[in-house]
This record gives structure tokens, sequence and C-alpha cells, in this order.
């Protein structure tokens, strides 16, 4: 759900892209990826947290706000009915109970913007780590090269494999209980 916890399950597929890291780039290209990926988990990380104080700070507001209005309307003299030009009265009801602040509803305010501001803050800093990941692969074009090159080789790898098993070339890898688990893998990573 949140950038930060990001990450996919599947380990043949790990295995095949760190096979590819170790054959296809240079310990300096390497080290270039990995200077990159701590960028965008380091902006990640940053922009969730900021995202959770900017919505507690909203919560806070709007918790302030909703008790302010509540003690207003309380101290206020309200009219009790309204009398219609044809003479018909009608009741006004009383809304005090419906416009309390409860723990509740203070609560609901500050998971709500707490987990709205995270989730936004998470996605801008990934997407400012991943525009600041790119401005720093493409200062280095030799590697920036090798780089794309050993990404095509992987998603040509996993193509291939993905024909495999559903060509039923690979023996069992293709059924219904290796769906499931790989479906049960995804949805815990999920929850995580």
């Amino acid at each position: 759900m949140f950038a930060v916890f990001r990450n996919y399950p599947d380990k043949d597929l790990a295995q095949i892209g760190e096979e590819h890291l170790q054959k296809d780039l240079s310990s300096e290209d390497r080290s270039h990826l990995r200077s990159v990926a701590s960028t965008v988990s380091t902006h990640t990380a940053i922009g969730s947290l900021l995202g959770l104080g900017l919505g507690i700070a909203l919560a806070t507001r709007i918790h302030q706000n909703r008790v302010a209005l509540y003690n207003a309307l309380k101290a206020a003299s309200r009219p009790t009915e309204l009398i219609f030009a044809n003479g018909r009265r009608e009741a006004v009801p009383d809304l005090e109970p419906y416009i309390r602040p409860t723990r509740w509803s203070d609560a609901a305010t500050y998971i709500a913007f707490g987990l709205g501001g995270t989730f936004l803050g998470g996605e801008l800093g990934f997407l400012s780590g991943s525009a600041s990941a790119q401005r720093t692969i493409s200062s280095y074009p030799e590697s920036r090269r090798r780089i794309e090159e050993a990404f095509r080789k992987f998603q040509v790898d996993v193509l291939k494999r993905e024909i495999d098993l559903l060509e039923g070339k690979r023996k069992g890898e293709y059924s219904w209980e290796k769906m499931k688990d790989r479906a049960a893998g995804i949805a815990s990573s999920l929850k995580d």
C-alpha cells in the first residue's frame, strides 16, 4: 500500500535480476545502482514522514475547528420552531448530537488524515527520488547504456520464463497450486 514497503515477492525474478546484475554490469555500475536505489528509498521515507506530519497537522486543525464550531453553536440561542406565512409551525431539530466531537470521530479523523498524508507523501517522495535517480544515472552515459542493456536482457529472460510457463514447458510451475501460492505471496506482501 505504501511506497516505502514495496517489493516484489517472486524469488525467481529476483534471482534472474541478480544474475544480470552480476553478469552484465561492472562493479562501478552496481555501485551507481545501489546509490540511486538508496536515494529513492531515502526520498520515499522522508516524503512519507513529511506526509504523516502534514496529515496530523491537518487533522489537528480540523479537530480544533470542529470543537470551536460546537462550542459556538452550544452557546448561541437557537430557535426551537419555525412559523410559516400560512401559520404552520415546524419544530427545528436539535443538531447538537450530530456535530458534537467524540473520541471516535477524532480518532477517525487522525487515522484518515495520517494515512492519507503518509500515502501522498510517500508517493511524492518516490517520484522525486526517481527523478533524482534518473538525473544521477544520466550523468554517467556509459554506465547508463550498460544498465539499460542489462535491463533489456532481464526483460527478455522474464518474458521467456512467462512463455515457458504458459506453454507448460516448465513442469509443475503452471499449476493451480503454484498460482495460489504466488497470489498468497503477493497478498501477504501487500498486508505488510
